[in-house]
């Protein structure tokens, strides 16, 4: 296909390079602010799960269950399928059930459980003789936790974040495609509904593009804070 018939498929004279930026930013905020608040959800639940397992108290116990039982179940259900199940809850919390707004819940509920597992992996992971050396010293569960546990198990939360960060990318385009906008709002509405090829093109290669990013910074956090490599 020459250069002339690639134009007239993709038609790249009709983009609207402004309604392109527009929905760029959209996806990048709707990413990192779903970004940390799945991170401080993630971990909380995550160290519920860590602290609560094995233990013999019928409250822990009892925590435990609910917390793995929510985690399981909202890790479960497809993200298209969250987003609709979630309608009623989205429009008492952010009062639309269109636009980018809209998308905050589902994109937290359903990246916040698939985090706090790979956190409770984390955890388990660690080595246990150096929570056990810091228990000899005296140091509360609350000290352990502070200075032990986060900060040895922070090249692996940070690793996590990263992954599901990435993951948060492609449910905004997802969610984009029913109305929240972005730039899978712009693919889906503008260039395939539309027939516009150029515009869908162009909106995936952003999208890899800020993939790339994202996972680019992670790698360079996970090097700097590894104690391991540096």
């Amino acid at each position: 296909m020459n250069d002339q018939g690639l134009d007239s498929y993709f038609k790249f004279a009709n983009v609207d390079w402004g309604s392109m930026m527009s929905a760029t930013w959209e996806t990048i905020w709707l990413t990192i602010v779903s970004m940390v608040v799945v991170a401080i959800l993630g971990i909380a639940l995550g160290l519920l799960l860590y602290e609560t397992a094995g233990s013999q108290n019928p409250l822990a116990k009892a925590l435990n269950w609910i917390v793995a039982l929510f985690v399981n179940v909202f890790r479960s259900i497809p993200f298209i399928i969250l987003i609709v199940l979630l309608l009623p809850v989205t429009s008492k919390l952010v009062g639309t059930i269109i636009g980018p707004r809209a998308a905050l819940p589902s994109l937290i509920i359903s990246a916040a459980p698939f985090y706090a597992r790979m956190v409770e992996l984390a955890f388990h992971e660690l080595d246990h003789g150096v929570i056990e050396a810091a228990e000899s010293m005296g140091a509360t569960r609350w000290q352990i936790i502070r200075k032990v546990l986060l900060p040895e198990s922070m090249p692996a939360l940070v690793s996590g974040i990263t992954v599901t960060t990435i993951s948060l990318i492609g449910y905004t385009a997802m969610a984009g495609a029913i109305g929240a906008g972005g730039l899978g709002n712009l693919a889906y509405q503008d260039g395939f509904q539309s027939n516009n090829n150029a515009i869908t093109l162009v909106a995936t290669v952003i999208i890899v593009i800020i993939v790339f990013i994202f996972q680019f910074i992670g790698d360079i956090a996970v090097r700097h804070i590894d104690k391991r490599v540096n």
